[in-house]
């Protein structure tokens, strides 16, 4: 099997085997598979007339780490069984630009795929779910959040493009930082936004609901907020506990899962308070597999790439 990871830039700078880092965790699995796993960035992608090219590095396990070759190597995409499409946020033109490239692949099994991802806003499209989130809207306008602030007299604004909680900030009704916030937010009424009523139930933390294929995984932690922070900032064992789903989550969220992975987004982390949906994350979820593994007593990358393997031989 022939495995191309698009990763983020940073991961390639620091490339060694990192617990933190859910790429390296199945980079690593697939390698003591004996897959041929490559790894490449967005600047290392490109078009000759209608075939999609990449430069990559090959990556070897040595002493139980991850390495990769310096030689840089160049194929076409095609020639790959499997691609991991997973950089980080913030999802800007060169992202976009990067999906484009691989409306011309054919051949391999691409998750999450990049058409999908470009047509799934991680905030403002879970939008699709809005019976299982809190209320919200998605303005630039100040007079609409403020009318929304007195109704709810708690709110959340959220950036549509960034991650790991970025640029989020909570606002209460009578805050004398209110128009100051909101205006900055929304670059003076000219960018969108997502508002949600806060939750109270953030302050016992979030928990990462993780989704494969048309399931819920049975594993499931929760995030903590730090004491300086009202959210999830950190990401550290201190911060981190088992967690687990009621009935209705789960039936709720597998049938989320079912959506995500029709729509082609086979592999999301659903952020959740008191139940309720706070994000939908598809571009390169976290799957906690160091904690998971740690609390549950499980090995987490081996089932995700069961998954991927099996996925890719029933699309050969």
């Amino acid at each position: 099997m022939k495995v191309l990871f698009v990763i983020d830039k940073i991961e390639l700078k620091y490339f060694e085997f990192n617990k933190l880092v859910t790429n390296f965790w199945l980079i690593k699995e697939l390698l003591d598979r004996k897959c041929d796993v490559y790894i490449t960035t967005i600047p290392n992608l490109s078009l000759k007339a209608d075939v999609a090219y990449t430069k990559c590095y090959k990556s070897f396990v040595e002493n139980d780490d991850i390495f990769y070759e310096r030689e840089q190597k160049e194929f076409q995409v095609d020639d790959f069984d499997l691609v991991m499409f997973r950089p980080d946020p913030p999802v800007d033109i060169d992202y976009i630009n990067a999906t484009y490239v691989f409306d011309f692949v054919t051949k391999p099994k691409i998750i999450n795929s990049p058409k999908a991802i470009r047509s799934f806003n991680e905030k403002l499209h879970s939008v699709y779910f809005k019976d299982l989130m809190a209320e919200n809207i998605v303005t630039a306008s100040l007079n609409d959040i403020e009318n929304f602030l007195a109704l709810h007299k708690q709110i959340v604004l959220k950036p549509l493009n960034r991650c790991f909680g970025s640029g989020v900030m909570y606002l209460y009704d009578g805050d004398p930082n209110t128009r100051t916030i909101i205006n900055t937010m929304t670059n003076n009424e000219t960018t969108l936004v997502m508002v949600q009523q806060f939750i109270p139930g953030v302050k016992q933390g979030d928990k990462r609901v993780l989704t494969l294929g048309d399931r819920v995984l049975k594993y499931c932690i929760k995030k903590l907020p730090t004491k300086d922070d009202f959210k999830f900032n950190t990401h550290s064992d201190s911060y981190i506990v088992q967690s687990s789903l009621n009935d209705s989550e789960y039936a709720n969220f597998t049938n989320v899962a079912k959506k995500l992975n029709e729509m082609g987004l086979p592999m999301a982390g659903l952020d959740v308070i008191d139940g309720k949906i706070i994000e939908v994350n598809v571009t390169s979820p976290c799957y906690f597999i160091n904690e998971i593994n740690r609390l549950y007593g499980v090995t987490l990358e081996k089932e995700i790439s069961d998954y991927l393997l099996t996925h890719v031989l029933l699309s050969l």
